[in-house]
């Protein structure tokens, strides 16, 4: 069945929200060749994702997306076959009349946040009537059992990855390949108490180069460093060598995961990109209050560690949760026995995105769903 897809993003924190969007929104218009329109309330924020974006522009097509600046005063369109809200950004009024009022009714869509939490299991795909229209908006969750959506994974990904040359890749950054005893790492974080520590714990024990995220992750170290560490820059602290990478599109940071022995990221999209990567990772989460988000990371510790032996599963844990608590002196502590188990995480990375690799990714499971609900009578 051919379907047809509005999909809705509000840009909250920096580039999670539309780098999700846009990597879904790109593989429907590439891999199931179906119209796409993507509604984006920051285009200036997509722009510097995507560099082929107009930021300026109400209008554009790329890769086979059509692309709205989400605005107001609302212009006016008929809805698409589909309509996926991303973390629930609730589409403007006037759409929702014109779903309401459509024939057939479009599928309607919440597309939600990531979590390993088994509670996840038993919400996903339920629906919920529109408390004044005549609408159904369903639950979907993305997940890593097969009672959840899947994670977002591209065609081809996979074996691009076992094509990939480290080196023509560090040298187009102006980086030369470490030696093989010299882990290079990637950081990329939220603003985190426990970074400068690791870094002074790096300056004096480790032989290691941090590849650093432009923005936030930059900006930290150069406080540490007292000095400018501006884009295209290395500095040499210690046993420690740092280079400050540009801002990277999509597929260049995937290469960035790829390339490296260790892989800091945040959020939810570099997350997943971490874990199609194959490498050992630390995930800092997105904050919440009441420390919610503890509850998450314990929960994807819980699943992603239950194969590793426990030595190398208690030092995972010990670290992520010191890194995630901002605590820079267990972090310092904790680094020595989550490094001496780096090749155990490796397999255990290797072993992960296989098992993952085994269901179908989230685009594959939403087409399926948005084509059974299509079927049923309204």
């Amino acid at each position: 069945m051919r379907l047809s897809w509005d999909i809705f993003c509000t840009v909250i924190d920096n580039y999670g929200d539309i780098g999700i969007c846009w990597r879904l929104a790109r593989q429907l218009a590439q891999e199931r060749k179906e119209p796409v329109r993507l509604w984006v309330d920051d285009l200036a924020a997509f722009a510097r994702l995507n560099p082929a974006i107009d930021g300026s522009a109400t209008q554009q097509h790329c890769d086979g997306v059509e692309i709205r600046h989400w605005c107001s005063p609302w212009v006016a369109v008929a809805p698409h076959a589909v309509v996926i809200e991303a973390f629930a950004c609730n589409p403007p009024e006037a759409f929702l009349a014109a779903m309401a009022a459509s024939q057939p009714k479009p599928v309607w869509i919440n597309l939600d946040y990531l979590s390993a939490e088994d509670w996840v299991e038993g919400c996903h795909r339920l629906g919920s009537r529109h408390p004044r229209l005549p609408l159904t908006h369903y639950f979907f969750f993305p997940g890593f059992t097969p009672a959840t959506g899947g994670l977002l994974r591209e065609a081809g990904l996979l074996t691009q990855r076992a094509a990939f040359d480290q080196v023509e890749f560090l040298q187009g950054l102006g980086i030369s390949p470490p030696q093989p005893a010299q882990p290079l790492v990637s950081l990329f974080c939220y603003d985190n108490p426990a970074l400068p520590a690791m870094l002074q714990h790096w300056r004096l024990n480790q032989e290691l180069t941090l590849l650093v995220a432009d923005g936030k992750p930059r900006q930290q170290v150069e406080a540490w460093l007292e000095r400018p560490f501006t884009v295209g820059s290395s500095i040499r602290q210690g046993r420690l060598l740092l280079h400050a990478l540009p801002f990277l599109p999509q597929p260049d940071y995937d290469k960035l995961l790829w390339a490296c022995d260790w892989n800091f990221v945040r959020g939810e999209d570099s997350f997943v990109r971490a874990q199609w990567a194959g490498q050992p990772l630390v995930w800092h989460i997105y904050p919440q209050d009441d420390a919610a988000h503890m509850v998450k990371l314990e929960a994807f510790m819980h699943r992603y560690s239950e194969t590793l032996a426990a030595p190398a599963a208690d030092s995972l844990r010990a670290f992520w949760r010191a890194w995630n608590h901002g605590d820079g002196k267990a972090c310092s502590a904790a680094w020595p026995a989550l490094a001496a188990h780096g090749p155990a995480l490796r397999q255990q990375a290797l072993r992960w995105c296989a098992q993952q690799t085994e269901r179908p990714d989230l685009m594959q499971q939403l087409a399926a769903f948005a084509t059974e609900k299509s079927t049923l009578p309204q």
